[in-house]
Order: structure tokens, then C-alpha cells, then sequence
């Protein structure tokens, strides 16, 4: 698939201050609605707040505040809250002409530990080459949910969402182009934010959702070609929905969790299903 990694996929761009960064818009990064995709957002301010400090990210959380449309820009201000031996507390804001789209708040950094351990395991479900694609939408051509290659791991497919509620447990098989590579806490990010097609899962109607909130928290980076997104949905009331995902590789490894608060949308079946 002619796609690429998070890094090459953004194009966070440096400049001559060394807190500042840049992030032109374009198609790749956008949601079916035109908008830049929430998990794009936060995977750019990852990429320039590690920059920034030179360590890497341990946490990370957004929140989103308006809309990025193209053509636009964006500008990314680091700021260094704090900085010890080992972990380093940032903030990047993320803004279009002034105006705020997102904030995102870090810890980064690593302390050499003589102790380590996984405690949670990865659902059962088929390889990815076993499981089947995602629908082909023509609004979603060109735009982000074009580029990421997505397979239903563990649910219903679409023609199956019947208005009958689940168990809020879903699953997802997101590519990372390029072959197996170590994976970045920008390419988490960028995955994470497909938690919102669980909402449709649990409430068995096509639904998504707008991101308020996007939180990753890395455990270990390793390599994988895919990545799967074990989502647990914790439950949707007054029009918002909440839940988690645990992000695994192909051999097992709990790569991070990430966790989200989303404005509950429902899909119409548009012309475009194929």
C-alpha cells in the first residue's frame, strides 16, 4: 500500500527557533470531513515536543479545542515546563492564525531500571491477512482512512450493525506501511485514534465520534508491521462516549494503551458503500 509512517506521513517541519515547529496541511491528514484527524494532531505535537527535548515520550495527552481545515499551516509552540536527570515535562499548543486547535501535555525521558514485566496479554483474533477490510467509502478517498489499512480483527462488519447493543469489546488490525519497523509514540497515536469506531460496535448502529480528549502512554516500542487495537468502550451517555485501547504488536507486545472521550456521531448509510 503506498503509504508511509507517521514521521515521513505528517511532515512536522523545524524552524529556526527551537521550540517552534510547523505542520503544512494536506488531504493525507484529514478526516472524510475535512478536518485534521485527531490522532494526526497529537502524533505532530509528540514529534516536536521529542524534538524539542531530544528524549522520548513516556505520555501524552490532548485536548481538542477547534478544527483544522485546509489550506492552512499550523503552527506548534514547545514549551519546557521542567527538566530533571531522567524526565523532561512539556507543553506543545498546536494553532491556525492564532487560534488554539489543540494542546497537548508530556513527560518524556527513560531511566535505566533493572526491572521489567507485562502484565495484560492480547485478545485472540485472526492474523491480519485473515480478516477482512474496511468498507470502500468514497468520502474516505484521499483522506487519512485512505491511507491507514485497516481490518476488522474482532466485531461487525457494517451491513451487520443491526441497532442491537455488544459487549463494547472490539478489535482493529492497523497497517504500518513500509515493512516491520521499530514503531514511534507519534505511528500510536496516529492508530489510537480509530478507538471511536468501537462507539458503533457497542451501540450496533455506524457511529464514531469527535475527539474531546486523546491520551497515549507508551510501555515499549518494538517492531511490528501492524499494529492491533484492542478497543474497550466503558459506555456512552448524554451524548458522549468513553473508553480505551490497548495497542499490541504482532508478537504479542503491549506497545502502549491510549484512552478517549469522544462527541457520539452517527453515520448515514451515503451513497459511496461499495
Amino acid at each position: 500500500m503506498p503509504a508511509v509512517r507517521a514521521h515521513d506521513l505528517l511532515g512536522v517541519d523545524a524552524t529556526d527557533h527551537p521550540l517552534r515547529f510547523e505542520l503544512p496541511l494536506k488531504q493525507s491528514l484529514l478526516t472524510p470531513g475535512k478536518f485534521l484527524f485527531g490522532g494526526a494532531g497529537l502524533a505532530a505535537a509528540i514529534e516536536a515536543m521529542e524534538a524539542a527535548t531530544g528524549r522520548p515520550l513516556v505520555w501524552a495527552t490532548a485536548q481538542y479545542v477547534s478544527f483544522a481545515r485546509m489550506p492552512a499551516t499550523l503552527d506548534l509552540v514547545v514549551a519546557v515546563v521542567a527538566s530533571g536527570h531522567h524526565v523532561t515535562q512539556a507543553r506543545c499548543v498546536v494553532s491556525n492564525g492564532g487560534r488554539e486547535i489543540l494542546s497537548a501535555t508530556a513527560a518524556l525521558g527513560h531511566r535505566p531500571l533493572p526491572a521489567a514485566g507485562q502484565w495484560a496479554g492480547p485478545p485472540t483474533v485472526p492474523q491480519p491477512d485473515d480478516c477482512p477490510a474496511g468498507p470502500r467509502i468514497e468520502s474516505f478517498k484521499g483522506t487519512i482512512l485512505d491511507v491507514m489499512d485497516i481490518r476488522l480483527a474482532a466485531g461487525r462488519n457494517y451491513e451487520e450493525l443491526d441497532g442491537s447493543p455488544a459487549s463494547g469489546r472490539s478489535a482493529l488490525w492497523v497497517r504500518l506501511p513500509d515493512g516491520a519497523g521499530e514503531v514511534s509514540a507519534a505511528d500510536l497515536a496516529l492508530v489510537a485514534d480509530n478507538m471511536p469506531t468501537g462507539i458503533g460496535q457497542a451501540l450496533g448502529r455506524p457511529a464514531g465520534g469527535n475527539s474531546l480528549d486523546n491520551t497515549i502512554r507508551v510501555c515499549r516500542l518494538a517492531p511490528t508491521e501492524w499494529v492491533l487495537v484492542d478497543i474497550h468502550v466503558h459506555a456512552v451517555s448524554d451524548g458522549f462516549g468513553h473508553g480505551r485501547a490497548h495497542l499490541w504488536s504482532q508478537d504479542g507486545v503491549l506497545l502502549g494503551t491510549a484512552s478517549q472521550s469522544v462527541i457520539v456521531r452517527f453515520w448515514d448509510h451515503r451513497p459511496g458503500f461499495t
